[in-house]
């Protein structure tokens, strides 16, 4: 991001009101705010009581996606690493062709690679924490060649998020060899971020689809993980893909975790933006309709560590057209981003009247800029 005190100070000036089209492009722009979308926000969405989905209408080819995308106004894009493979680990490079024609055909930019090693049953039982051995090393594979794809299609990270990898009920599984075996996977996938130059993430949740606890349940646990390996290695080759739902899931603020993760020199590879319901399930609905204190607080952090990543949507709209839900998430997330600048303008009062102790004086400084401007 620029974040230029000439720029803060002309806000209210160049961009008053509620901002969207081309007021909020430009407004993206000049502050270098870059938002994607994931590929599965613009398809038709499945879950266990809609098994033919809410729109079967619609082609979820990978082609009609980056279409929507595009037409939903969004710049970037994010992947998962299944549509450019053939069965096994062969990779499609006729697929790789055309989706880098079509990123250019639509100016779309590839944002970050992720791993699917969660809809395939192949890894109920875990990928890279599998107790069977043969599961677990084919799993790493596929964590080492998103990356190699990642780097191909001109992606800027690659982030896993182990889905499958946990337990269900109390006692079902080994938790130290679980831990040993998912440590020694991310150290592998992050000296393969080091020698190809991209960035590297593990994405945290608390549960879901495991029932019990996934194997990395919260985004302090990961960044722990990534600061040991870090260290190992010398330098900032693992960070943490933060979803705000997720964070949601269990309770904790989001942006003291965005902090926590600062302080911890430990990079967020990756910003996914989306409302979940606090310390209940991860609903991936459009950003913004929810406790707007809270996500202001976020977006806060994310401009005060001076983050300079994408800020990407995973959301599931079931009952939205999803190029309107895209859009929306895009238009809920420039405004609230527009009142962040605006108190982040005020960062030394602010400050002044958090170090007075006096809380009516913090929310009287920013108020006014959260409910009314």
């Amino acid at each position: 991001m620029k974040i230029k005190e000439s720029l803060l100070e002309k806000i209210e000036e160049k961009y008053p009101g509620y901002l969207k089209g081309e007021k909020l492009d430009k407004f993206l722009e000049e502050f270098d705010i870059k938002f994607a979308a994931g590929h599965w926000a613009a398809g038709d969405f499945l879950d266990r009581f809609a098994t033919d989905g809410y729109w079967p209408e619609l082609d979820s080819s990978l082609e009609s996606q980056i279409e929507r995308v595009a037409y939903a106004g969004i710049k970037g894009i994010e992947f998962h690493d299944y549509l450019f493979l053939k069965k096994g680990l062969e990779v499609d490079e006729d697929t790789i062709i055309r989706t880098k024609e079509l990123l250019e055909k639509h100016d779309l930019i590839p944002t970050t690679m992720g791993i699917n090693m969660f809809t395939d049953p192949k890894w109920k039982f875990g990928s890279v924490t599998n107790p069977n051995k043969e599961i677990r090393e084919e799993a790493l594979q596929r964590i080492i060649l998103a990356a190699d794809i990642a780097k191909e299609i001109g992606c800027q990270a690659f982030s896993f998020w182990p889905g499958q990898d946990g337990w269900d009920y109390n006692l079902d599984s080994n938790y130290q060899k679980k831990f040993n075996w998912f440590y020694e996977a991310v150290f592998e996938a992050s000296k393969r971020a080091k020698e190809l130059g991209l960035k590297f993430g593990v994405e945290a949740k608390l549960k879901e689809p495991k029932e019990g606890n996934m194997i990395i349940p919260t985004t302090h646990l990961a960044g722990w993980i990534a600061y040991r390996i870090n260290k190992e290695l010398g330098g900032q080759y693992m960070g943490v893909t933060i979803d705000y739902g997720h964070e949601q899931m269990y309770g904790v603020e989001p942006a003291f975790t965005v902090y926590v993760l600062h302080e911890m020199n430990v990079p967020i590879a990756n910003f996914h933006v989306n409302t979940a319901k606090l310390r209940s399930n991860d609903e991936d609905r459009i950003f913004g309709t929810g406790d707007i204190w809270r996500f202001i607080d976020y977006l806060y952090a994310s401009v005060d560590i001076g983050y300079n990543g994408w800020f990407a949507e995973d959301q599931f709209t079931y009952r939205m057209n999803p190029i309107d839900a895209m859009r929306l998430s895009k238009e809920m997330f420039g405004n609230l981003m527009k009142k962040t600048l605006l108190i982040y303008a005020r960062r030394k009062e602010l400050e002044e009247a958090r170090q007075s102790n006096d809380q009516a004086k913090v929310i009287d400084v920013i108020k006014e800029i959260i409910l009314y401007k």
